[in-house]
């Protein structure tokens, strides 16, 4: 009897087992994935997640550490482009402002286009210029930082790693251009010729020169000033995106003048109650749509753009908080509309930049199902690479516009999130996330590249 009653422990303890290594309704194949993935040597000492989801019947094709959580890189501009699809409407609020008899009063809302050179169309830069009262800056609510929680420092010089800020101008960035109007050649004593040095917008800010020293052309910037140190090279014309440091409002008072053609002075909301207890008369409120949301979101996620990510965290916590505060703002979306994500995340910043996110694969299926159930498949794939195009360029083409998806990648990490149309035109969502490996990115990509379109020839 004893031994029959331990038997039957085991039994029940292995099918107890069995059962709860998968998610309820899964049709997943570990062999497969292993087969298929996992086998490669540049897999076998990474950590890897899979979920490959099908909506119509709502069942898991394949699940492998769908449930674990890894560091998913720029797939988190997913949530992202959530928010900003959820809550900032069909265009962005380039700034909002209310006058009286004396003064326009202008309120930053965080959009990353103003005098952006991607956008030509500047309606906010019109509105300053055709203003007839002295303008003033309201200092925001800024509880956010300049740089990401869990962002690496030593990238600060690098045109992936923008400051965050209230009002940005030019995408906080300095375009440093070096160009010889004549031939590039050594004179008698073996000294080049003085090259032309300009920068794009042009800055009164501090600049050191380093002539003919090197191959390249090499600006760096003081870590936590506007200081510039240019090293000039024989190259015939050169350029390099430098961010800059934005001091909150700072930046922005000193480059916006010379396109608005006038000062723009700084106030607080101590001086506007000031205004009010006075009694001087607000006459009119109202907000300068900028550029169509959508025209912000394909950049985004086609080159996958830090910057522009990270603000957009930004706009929704200024629109739905009336302040620039990225961590409330992250635990009010978890709280409300992602609320029913099947593993809470951790989660640190917009971009994807930080090493503090967290995320598992079946989190981004549930934001993939969500988005196109929000918003519609259709609007998704005007938004989200797909083969050939965008950070999916090199990859997909044998039969491009089944892949809809957003790479992420970081040292050590590779990611891919989105939809997959099979060859019978089944919709399916996925996400794999590979952290930890020491191998080739691309040789990861391909990998991912060949289990993925295996799946679409089978289903």
């Amino acid at each position: 009897m004893k031994v029959c009653s331990w038997s039957s422990l085991v039994i029940i303890l292995l099918a107890s087992a069995c059962t709860t290594s998968r998610i309820p309704g899964n049709n997943s194949r570990p062999d497969y994935v292993q087969e298929h993935l996992l086998n490669d040597s540049t897999l076998q000492q990474a950590q890897v997640g899979v979920a490959v989801y099908d909506p119509s019947t709502g069942k898991f094709l394949h699940n492998y550490q769908g449930n674990k959580y890894f560091t998913p890189a720029s797939n988190v501009k997913l949530f992202s482009c959530y928010a900003a699809m959820k809550y900032l409407g069909d265009s962005l609020t380039g700034i909002q402002y209310f006058e009286n008899d004396t003064a326009i009063f202008l309120i930053p809302t965080g959009d990353p286009t103003l005098l952006h050179p991607d956008y030509r169309n500047q309606p906010v830069i019109r509105f300053l210029q055709q203003s007839k009262k002295p303008l003033y800056i309201n200092k925001p609510i800024w509880k956010s930082e300049a740089w990401g929680r869990g962002w690496s420092w030593d990238d600060y010089n690098d045109d992936y790693m923008v400051e965050r800020s209230p009002l940005p101008v030019y995408g906080n960035v300095v375009e440093w251009v070096q160009e010889y109007n004549q031939p590039v050649v050594r004179d008698a004593n073996g000294f080049l010729p003085s090259p032309s040095l300009y920068s794009n917008p042009e800055v009164n800010w501090k600049v050191r020169f380093t002539a003919d020293t090197a191959a390249t052309f090499n600006v760096q910037r003081a870590l936590s000033e506007n200081i510039f140190h240019v090293t000039q090279s024989s190259q015939a014309k050169a350029t390099q995106h430098v961010p800059f440091v934005t001091g909150g409002l700072q930046a922005a008072l000193e480059l916006l003048p010379d396109t608005v053609g006038k000062e723009i002075g700084e106030t607080s909301n101590a001086t506007l109650r000031k205004f009010y207890r006075a009694g001087l008369q607000l006459i009119s409120l109202g907000n300068i749509a900028s550029q169509p949301l959508d025209s912000l979101l394909k950049p985004m996620m086609y080159r996958s753009d830090n910057f522009f990510a990270d603000q957009c965290l930004q706009m929704v916590s200024y629109q739905l908080l009336q302040e620039f505060n990225e961590r409330k703002l992250i635990d009010t979306l978890l709280q409300t509309d992602l609320k029913d994500l099947p593993h809470p995340p951790s989660w640190a910043d917009g971009s994807g930049l930080s090493r503090f996110n967290l995320f598992t694969p079946e989190d981004f299926v549930a934001i993939l199902q969500k988005m196109e159930k929000e918003f519609g498949m259709e609007r998704l794939k005007g938004i989200l690479a797909t083969g050939g195009k965008g950070t999916l360029k090199n990859y997909y083409n044998a039969d491009s516009g089944y892949v809809y998806a957003k790479t992420g990648t970081l040292s050590g990490v590779v990611a891919l999130s989105g939809f997959l149309i099979t060859q019978q035109n089944k919709k399916l969502i996925f996400s794999v996330l590979v952290n930890n490996h020491n191998g080739n990115p691309v040789t990861i990509r391909r990998k991912v590249e060949a289990f993925l379109t295996e799946i679409r020839k089978n289903n």
